[in-house]
């Protein structure tokens, strides 16, 4: 059991990236509208991330190469290769920047409900200090840590974050027999564009480059898979339990309406007391700060491996381009500004580059060639065309939605 819980890495790095600000506040949205009864969704979403991540996670084992190197060197015509290169940095690179100031502006929200409003004006402008204190926190540590340190890192956040929304769920009493029953789909009306998101904030597409690229640095050699296999298993499971968890809080909570989780941590202070408020509060916090950190750590792997950039995080190169998306993030962050248009591209951009870099995973993880005795079996096919299949149709109403909207 020990051997097991030193090797927790790359997995808990993965879970750490989409349990952000966005996927509490579609979790707590989706559990005050529709009660308990989408958790069967936030399994199937579950399973859907451990299948692809897998896939991405043996790539990088067996290889000893992230996803964006090996798509880099497998697409043989000039024109593909550019415009996949092209569609996954704008995507990934952009989309990241743009998301990191929601990160941010999340971990600051979970701060500000058990601690008050710092703001310092300059030159006419106002700036939220919990912004630069959060970002400055997140780029602390990736300058100054090594892999091993970051990992130590994210396991206690996690572990912070598991335990603080866990503790909430339960101090809100829920239903359990209702709560169970939410496991079992029973149909599916206005609920679809709640599902999609559920799932959209699960399988998230920089995940899949940045698992690749953290296996291939901690582990050396395809003897690891079995070790691999376990660890994402049990961090994938731990970050849906969170998720659940939220879900659960919400639906619990008794409140009719909220605009964002801000509104559920005030909405449970007279209901609950401070207690479930300040779980919450640190929940959200830790959340928003592993996320800070995991999303320009997974823009640095895709550029290093798109430009084929030799080094690791030492790599000058490599830290400028997390440097930038945080220090972005900070500025829209503490300005209050919404970067809506970024945002919306970068939807549509992921929308339209979940299902290629799937199908991309999935072509490259049955070649023998590359794989060898890795490559996928007949059941790992079936359940890979299946959630492939939920991929496409995610990105279809993704792109759909977005459009709607504009």
């Amino acid at each position: 059991m020990r051997n097991f819980f030193r090797n927790l890495g790359p997995g808990i790095l993965v879970s750490a990236a989409f349990i952000g600000p966005g996927t509490v506040t579609v979790c707590s949205l989706a559990g005050v509208k529709f009660g308990y009864s989408l958790l069967w969704a936030l399994f199937i979403s579950i399973i859907a991330c451990i299948v692809l991540q897998e896939m991405s996670a043996r790539l990088g084992l067996v290889t000893g190469k992230g996803l964006s190197e090996s798509l880099r060197q497998s697409i043989s015509s000039p024109v593909l290769r550019m415009v996949a290169l092209i569609l996954i940095f704008s995507a990934i690179v952009i989309g990241n920047a743009a998301y990191e100031a929601g990160n941010i502006s999340g971990a600051v929200m979970g701060i500000q409900s058990i601690m008050p409003i710092e703001e310092v004006a300059i030159s006419g402008n106002t700036f939220n200090l919990w912004s630069f204190i959060i970002g400055g926190s997140a780029f602390l540590l990736l300058y100054l840590g090594s892999y091993r340190k970051l990992e130590k890192v994210f396991i206690a956040l996690v572990t912070l974050m598991s335990l603080a929304f866990i503790l909430t769920a339960i101090l809100t009493r829920p239903d359990w027999r209702a709560v169970f029953g939410g496991f079992v789909p029973v149909s599916i009306n206005d609920e679809i564009l709640t599902i999609i998101a559920l799932v959209g904030t699960t399988v998230v597409p920089y995940n899949l480059f940045l698992h690749a690229s953290l296996v291939s640095e901690k582990w050396t050699g395809s003897n690891h898979l079995k070790t691999v296999q376990k660890e994402l298993v049990f961090s994938i499971f731990m970050g849906g339990l969170v998720s659940m968890a939220i879900l659960i809080c919400a639906a619990a909570s008794g409140i009719s309406s909220i605009q964002d989780v801000g509104d559920l941590a005030a909405g449970l202070e007279p209901l609950f007391g401070n207690m479930a408020t300040t779980f919450l509060a640190i929940g959200l916090l830790a959340a928003g700060i592993t996320s800070s950190i995991t999303a320009p750590l997974a823009a640095a792997y895709v550029v290093k491996g798109l430009l084929g950039w030799e080094g690791g995080m030492s790599n000058w190169k490599f830290k400028g381009v997390w440097m930038s998306i945080i220090i972005l993030g900070i500025l829209f962050s503490s300005l209050g500004i919404k970067p809506v248009e970024i945002i919306q591209f970068a939807q549509i951009a992921n929308g339209v580059v979940l299902p290629v870099i799937a199908i991309f995973l999935f072509w490259i993880v049955n070649q023998k060639s590359i794989l060898g005795k890795y490559r996928n079996s007949v059941i790992q096919n079936i359940v890979g065309i299946l959630v492939i299949g939920l991929a496409i149709f995610l990105g279809i109403k993704s792109i759909y939605t977005v459009i709607q909207n504009l």
